[in-house]
């Protein structure tokens, strides 16, 4: 079993592509530079030969990965990779500080409260679904 640790990128040798697009990223000849051909992005040796970093890019930031042995991974992990965890975590700490910060109310406002946590809660639940069956 290959380990998870980062392991050195031989530049003559061909790995599979990280954007998943099953294509293989070849050598180019005289650079620190691989490039894909499927995709056609191209992908630069970095941080002592341990790490690819993806030059043509659309996204705002630069995208890298570390070779494990088997497979990339990501080498930067970003906030927006786990943006709903956040939000969902903003929210219930938001309702639990609203109940605890409300003042007394009439038992029939507590149950509209709890109806009103309860739905948002079931949505809450079908995103959470939904993000995990369809992420990359």
């Amino acid at each position: 079993m290959p380990s998870p640790k980062a392991q050195k990128i031989d530049l003559n040798s061909d790995y599979p592509c990280p954007c998943g697009r099953r294509g293989r990223l070849m050598p180019i000849v005289l650079t620190e530079a691989f490039g894909c051909n499927k995709c056609q992005q191209i992908f630069v040796v970095e941080d002592n030969g341990h790490a690819i970093e993806q030059l043509s890019t659309t996204y705002p930031y630069k995208r890298s990965w570390h070779w494990t042995g088997s497979r990339w991974s990501k080498a930067y992990p970003r906030i927006r990779d786990s943006y709903l965890p956040v939000a969902l975590l903003i929210i219930v700490v938001v309702f639990v500080v609203g109940l605890f910060l409300a003042p007394k109310l009439q038992k029939e406002t507590y149950i509209i409260i709890g109806f009103i946590m309860g739905a948002v809660a079931a949505l809450m639940l079908i995103v959470l679904m939904y993000w995990l069956a369809y992420r990359r």
